[in-house]
């Protein structure tokens, strides 16, 4: 197993830790809420010649109907638009589902015999550990070109298929807006001692301290983990259950990324702003207001074109408009509008960064663990 395979496990080790300490349970949909190894295929019905003709242009053969897909992103998100696929192509897609960090850890420790033909990742960081070892191939110029270079890998082998911003999820009732921070250092404070909500194990979380070292350096995103680790933060396992736990007062604030609180309010069948939960969006390009990617690649050389079908179909009008309307995230390609309570993603004040850069997460992951918070 090579060393950023080994990092990938580690994190997986320390979900199912976090899991069997008894972090609580949520039924809300989250990224970080499957079973490894589940496998579930579409039934769709469209025609297998129409599926030839728009497979063909990504793999070296002719399509065999089937694809194999890793999938870190939660089944219940996006097995739906999976089925839309096969009724579309009549390209049936079998599905592993696991958290993002244990399918890359998969996909490397498999090497050359894994079965997985396309990799669906929750964050860039983990699409860039599993290109770093040359696991996923080149994508098509024309599918490069439906995405922002901003949210794509500088190497032309993974391309955003969402995007999502990382936010303070705060308590109206607890919180006034005067006292919202205006950076996520200020978290670790005495002010904020036993107030904040954190998933640790959780892949965003890890982007973000990757973002946090790499703006500020090792020493300073250390400093800032030991001190958080510190202040009492208030660990869960899912930002679906930071988010639930900051609605019903459990909890003051929380660290998510933006579109759970959109999903809480679907599940309570209230309006956003119904909510006892609020979003707060850190401005001035803080760390704090990453704006990350779930993304998708192919692993190793194609077979046929049946992923590369898969990928234009979910870069497709109707795709994009299917995680706008379901998920809550930021379409990647022109001309689609996204959630209109949200502000515009080019709004954010981000940080100026480049999410090729977040692939070191065996060094995020120890760091994570040494502050005590894995």
């Amino acid at each position: 197993m090579t060393r950023t395979a080994r990092a990938l496990a580690l994190t997986t080790s320390a979900a199912l830790a976090l899991g069997l300490a008894g972090c609580g349970s949520n039924d809300t949909p989250a990224e970080n809420d499957n079973s490894p190894n589940q496998t579930s295929a579409g039934q769709g019905s469209g025609g297998q010649d129409d599926a030839v003709g728009t497979a063909a242009a990504g793999g070296t053969g002719e399509s065999d109907g089937t694809l194999t897909l890793y999938s870190g992103r939660n089944e219940e998100l996006v097995q739906p638009v999976l089925d839309a696929f096969t009724e579309e192509t009549g390209i049936e897609v079998e599905v592993r589902y696991a958290d993002t960090a244990s399918m890359a850890a998969q996909i490397l420790e498999e090497g050359d015999n894994s079965p997985a033909e396309v990799f669906l990742a929750q964050d860039a960081g983990a699409l860039g550990a599993v290109a770093k070892e040359g696991r996923l191939v080149a994508l098509p110029q024309a599918t490069l070109d439906l995405v922002p270079d901003t949210y794509q890998s500088s190497d032309g082998n993974w391309v955003g298929l969402t995007g999502r911003s990382r936010v303070l999820v705060y308590n109206k009732d607890k919180v006034s807006e005067d006292e919202l921070p205006a950076h996520v250092a200020e978290l670790t404070t005495p002010e904020w001692k036993g107030r904040v909500g954190v998933a640790p194990t959780n892949a965003s979380f890890q982007a973000f301290v990757t973002a946090m070292r790499v703006l500020e350096g090792d020493d300073a995103a250390a400093t800032w983990l030991a001190d958080l680790a510190a202040n009492d933060p208030q660990i869960r396992e899912k930002n679906g259950m930071i988010v639930a736990d900051v609605d019903a007062g459990a909890i003051d604030v929380g660290l998510v990324n933006h579109y759970y609180l959109y999903e809480l309010a679907a599940e309570k069948g209230v309006a956003p702003e119904d909510l006892n939960a609020a979003l707060h969006f850190f401005s001035d390009g803080d760390t704090g207001a990453l704006v990350n990617i779930s993304g998708i690649g192919l692993v190793d050389e194609q077979a046929d074109g049946d992923g590369q079908a898969l990928i234009d179909y979910l870069l497709s009008e109707a795709g994009q408009t299917y995680f706008v309307e379901q998920t809550y995230e930021y379409p990647m390609v022109e001309g689609i509008e996204p959630n209109p309570g949200l502000p515009a993603l080019g709004d954010l004040e981000t940080p100026d960064i480049d999410l090729n850069d977040l692939d070191d997460l065996q060094r995020t992951v120890e760091m994570i663990a040494e502050a005590g918070l894995l």
